[in-house]
């Protein structure tokens, strides 16, 4: 399954952050996080990118959720969350998307 989701005029690194502790609120752990940042042409501007990997299961091994988030505090902000529904339950799938629209549907392109 896959959620996008695109947003107005919100920070990518604040984004990020509550992403990552929403999904770890569930019970899931961050295998890998990276978040880098690039200055636009004329360096007034810059563009955030990251990444954020969960793991979960048993043993947590496995792969269950993945994050990317590409944007501008002064424009658009892109997320797409790629999630193994095997292994991250329709119940935390509810939870998540609610919690994302409490706090950033109003930042939420329509």
């Amino acid at each position: 399954m896959q959620i996008r989701k695109t947003y107005n005029n919100i920070n990518p690194e604040m984004l990020y952050d509550e992403v990552k502790d929403f999904v770890q609120k569930y019970g899931f752990v961050v295998s890998e996080s990276k978040l880098q940042t690039y200055s636009l042409t004329g360096g007034s501007s810059h563009i955030s990118r990251g990444t954020l990997i969960f793991k979960g299961g048993e043993k947590a091994e496995k792969e269950c959720l993945r994050v990317h988030i590409v944007g501008s505090a002064l424009g658009e902000t892109k997320m797409m969350i790629d999630i193994d529904e095997k292994l991250f339950p329709p119940a935390s799938i509810s939870a998540l998307e609610k919690d994302l629209n409490f706090i950033f549907g109003s930042y939420e392109s329509p």
